[in-house]
């Protein structure tokens, strides 16, 4: 198959503060539904790869005797650390690195989670070091949601609409590679993973009613790489008061409502015969 789409690599810079506060949680019933089927002993070791501010790795913490938090913007990792000691979990351990540069040995994990960052890895070279990196037997979750201007309702188009502006006029327009989903189209995540040696992928899908406030959307797109803060920069209040005009229009008690869908496609290295 032909490469995927490469991102540049320091395209979250600047962005951990609001990817922390403002990226919606995974549910309660998601996290609990993974625990229950990848079926983790309590003894073993999870990595998060590509781990952001640590979105999976702390809800699962307590399933695993070590947690490994993995990225290559050290701005994220440095949140994960301040968060591990802030709780005491004692047992998390941040690695600012990219994902095929972990130095890790064959069967170093019992399982291995990747949230919203998957596409944009080269998956075939990353599905691969999973397998092997992985004990037989266990099990590798990519884990998704929704991004609330990707929906049909009529404030999310106006979202849409307000982003596609700013990006144009801040010429950022390129920082996402165009037509970068396509590649993922030809040829999807479940197939990478069988390639790299896994038994056939299995989705399992949750949704959860959230209602934005505008300034929560606000900080929530400067967790995006498309408009983060280095790039808003001196226009970052001309952004906001467009946006809040726009969106004004749409609100319900200062409520804007949005039906965000979570998944997560859980991939098992095969046991030992």
């Amino acid at each position: 198959m032909a490469g995927d789409v490469r991102f540049e690599p320091d395209l979250y810079r600047g962005t951990a503060d609001y990817y922390d506060r403002f990226r919606l949680p995974y549910p309660d019933a998601m996290i609990a539904d993974l625990v229950r089927r990848a079926a983790p002993s309590g003894r073993g070791r999870l990595l998060d790869l590509a781990c952001g501010t640590g979105q999976l790795a702390f809800p699962l913490r307590d399933s695993f005797a070590e947690v490994w938090c993995v990225d290559a913007e050290p701005d994220m990792t440095e949140v994960v650390r301040a968060k591990a000691l802030a709780v005491g979990a004692t047992h998390m351990r941040a690695i600012t690195v990219g994902a095929e540069d972990l130095p890790a040995g064959p069967d170093s994990f019992e399982s291995i989670v990747i949230g919203n960052a998957f596409h944009r890895l080269r998956r075939a070279a990353v599905a691969g070091l999973a397998h092997t990196w992985l004990r037989p037997g266990g099990c590798l979750a990519l884990c998704w949601s929704t991004s609330p201007w990707a929906g049909s309702r009529d404030w999310q188009r106006a979202l849409a609409g307000v982003l596609r502006t700013w990006q144009n006029a801040l010429g950022a327009a390129g920082r996402v590679p165009p037509g970068w989903d396509r590649q993922r189209q030809r040829d999807p995540d479940h197939d990478v993973l069988s390639r790299a040696g896994f038994e056939p992928a299995v989705r399992h899908a949750f949704s959860v009613e959230h209602h934005w406030t505008i300034r929560e959307l606000a900080g929530h797109i400067r967790s995006t790489s498309f408009l983060p803060p280095p790039v808003l920069a001196d226009h970052a209040a001309a952004f906001d008061a467009d946006l809040t005009a726009e969106l004004s229009r749409h609100t319900a008690d200062d409520r804007l409502t949005e039906t965000v869908g979570f998944a997560y496609e859980l991939a098992r290295k095969p046991a030992r015969a």
